[in-house]
């Protein structure tokens, strides 16, 4: 609870109301704003629980009037009165305290302040760039100060939600050793160990399933990690995930007291909607539905596969596609029709970028007129079977695309977002879910091998094993993403427990016996000690208070976040060190 014990303040402006008329109270805070009514002197006090209304009368305030004059915002204030309530046309609403004024008899100046960049109030639009520079500034707007609060009761119920389940907080190193887990690791040279480096963890996952052979059982941390990759609004250099583990779990085990703890952490952040058990879909029927492993369910516009109706269309490029392998399928932006040309290009250009050779299209006008460039080439009975096969009305638009299943789906899941841009569609509420069953590996075209989906120590199927050398693209994993509109919030899997299975996982990855024992000797070794069959889940903590904030960047609720450049605009970090302290790593710069 925050109020004003330990501190110099009898009261903050969260413990004022009508029950403390008449009392004598010492508050302290900031200058918010001061007005001279001339006669009277107003100064809104602000402190971390809101804003107070101090009233400066000659007759009753004495010097503490004249020290009034002289205040200007940001001042540092501490002052002694008495609460009254305010006169009835006087009285503000929107503010907790908004009943009662205090009448100042003592004022003392503990700060004076220069004159901010921005305003210190919400909703100003100030570059952002500036508010980043000025961070510590920046924190005193209300805004930023509740979106930090939210962070603060999220963590602690996540530690209290866990902490009653029996998972023990377990810190583990920070300064480790590279592994090729997937992103770009931030490196650290060792002086002691000349020509050698640490790694910034990107996750703690090597040392989570160490626990667990270690006996652990049930693990959990609110871990920072690292990964030098580029940045975006949902991604920052460093960043902080609850690390969940447990051992002797099945995959609706973890899912399972996922869902408990987010249950408690809504309820505790406010939300009373957060109905379990959260729905579930395959990767597969994700990406067939919704072009996306992470799927915005808040509105539809979903995929329809219409290869069998232009299969046979005289439509070459349809035709070919299908002939081929590939598929069309289509979205129907519902009353789409209104769209002008201009802006249904825009939508082409939307799928171009996404790796498409361009975006056919249909209007159906509410005039019943039907418009397209594809048109003469489908033919009228063509055009009614895609109208019925999508359940178009008029005013509807159908956009397609067409090619390999896989690339199709990914090129109408970005057009999808595009559309519901267009529409202005509203994305209220909360809609999560769990994407589950991914793929083993990806495929990478550039070296004709294979990537992890997740990471190298997540468990295949069972009924998959035997298809591990033979034919890896058919392999599916124990795996599941908590997905938040349309964001991953959070993901895990099953980890492999038996060293011999993690090494024909990592050779599927390229990794000989050789390599497989340099990178991950220390975790094979761990595995051929009796480690128990384990799995868990890191929940991205950044992006969950983004969302329940209402924020569309995770730097809104960071502290001191960092550009999209990666620089810090407060200290300027990165910045250059000396010769010195590059020779007592063992460096030099090229």
């Amino acid at each position: 609870m925050y109020d004003a014990r330990y501190s110099t303040r009898s009261h903050t402006s969260a413990q004022l109301g009508l029950d403390a008329t008449g009392r004598t109270v010492t508050l302290a805070g900031w200058v918010a704003r001061r007005r001279d009514h001339g006669g009277l002197i107003f100064i809104d006090l602000r402190d971390r629980a809101g804003l107070t209304q101090c009233v400066f009368d000659p007759a009753d305030s004495g010097a503490a009037f004249a020290l009034a004059e002289q205040v200007r915002p940001e001042w540092v204030v501490s002052l002694v009165g008495v609460v009254r309530p305010r006169p009835d046309d006087a009285v503000n609403a929107e503010l907790a305290t908004g009943e009662i004024e205090v009448l100042v008899s003592e004022l003392t100046v503990l700060n004076r302040a220069k004159t901010p960049p921005f305003e210190i109030e919400d909703g100003i639009e100030t570059d952002e760039s500036v508010r980043m520079q000025w961070r510590y500034l920046d924190i005193r707007r209300p805004e930023v100060g509740r979106a930090l609060e939210l962070r603060s009761t999220i963590t602690h119920a996540f530690r209290s939600a866990l902490a009653e389940r029996g998972f023990l907080e377990v810190e583990t190193p920070v300064l480790t050793k590279s592994t090729p887990e997937g992103a770009r690791d931030y490196i650290v040279p060792a002086r002691l160990q000349p020509g050698r480096f640490y790694a910034l963890p990107q996750s703690p996952q090597l040392f989570k399933q160490l626990l667990m052979v270690g006996g652990v059982e049930r693990y959990y941390q609110i871990a920072r990690c690292f990964r030098d990759e580029d940045l975006r609004a949902d991604r920052q250099p460093e960043f902080t995930q609850v690390d969940i583990e447990m051992s002797f779990a099945t995959q609706d085990d973890v899912m399972a007291l996922a869902e408990d703890v987010l249950a408690e952490v809504m309820r505790a952040a406010g939300v009373e909607d957060f109905a379990t058990p959260l729905a579930r879909l395959t990767w597969h029927e994700a990406m067939d539905r919704f072009g996306s492993d992470r799927p915005d369910l808040r509105f539809g516009l979903e995929l329809v596969d219409v290869s069998a109706v232009v299969a046979d269309s005289g439509f070459k490029v349809f035709a070919d596609v299908v002939a081929g392998g590939g598929v069309v399928k289509c979205i129907n932006a519902k009353g789409g029709a209104s769209l002008s040309r201009s802006r249904i290009d825009a939508v082409g250009e939307v799928a171009v970028e996404a790796g498409a050779a361009g975006m056919a299209w249909i209007v159906f006008g509410t005039d019943g007129e039907v418009r397209s460039p594809i048109a003469k080439f489908l033919g009228e009975p063509v055009i009614a079977a895609l109208r019925a096969a999508a359940g178009a009305c008029d005013g509807d638009l159908l956009v397609f695309g067409a090619g390999e299943r896989a690339q199709t789906n990914e090129v109408l899941g970005v057009v999808r977002l595009a559309l519901a841009d267009e529409l202005g569609i509203e994305r209220a509420g909360l809609a999560p879910l769990w994407v589950v069953d991914f793929p083993q590996f990806v495929h990478d075209a550039d070296t004709d091998g294979w990537t992890a989906n997740h990471h190298p120590f997540t468990r295949p199927f069972d009924e998959d094993i035997d298809k591990l050398e033979t034919d890896p693209g058919a392999v599916l994993s124990y795996s599941y993403d908590f997905v938040l509109n349309g964001l991953e919030v959070g993901g895990g899997t099953l980890r492999i427990h038996d060293a011999d299975l993690q090494r024909r996982v990592l050779a599927v990855l390229g990794h000989d016996a050789a390599a497989a024992q340099e990178q991950f000797g220390f975790l094979l070794d761990a595995l051929a000690y009796g480690a128990p069959p384990h799995g868990g889940i890191a929940l991205g903590l950044d992006r969950l208070v983004m969302i329940l904030a209402g924020a569309t960047s995770i730097r809104e609720v960071i502290a001191f976040p960092k550009t999209s450049s990666g620089v810090d605009l407060m200290t300027d970090a990165p910045t250059e060190v000396t010769t010195r302290q590059l020779a007592d790593v063992h460096l030099r710069l090229s």
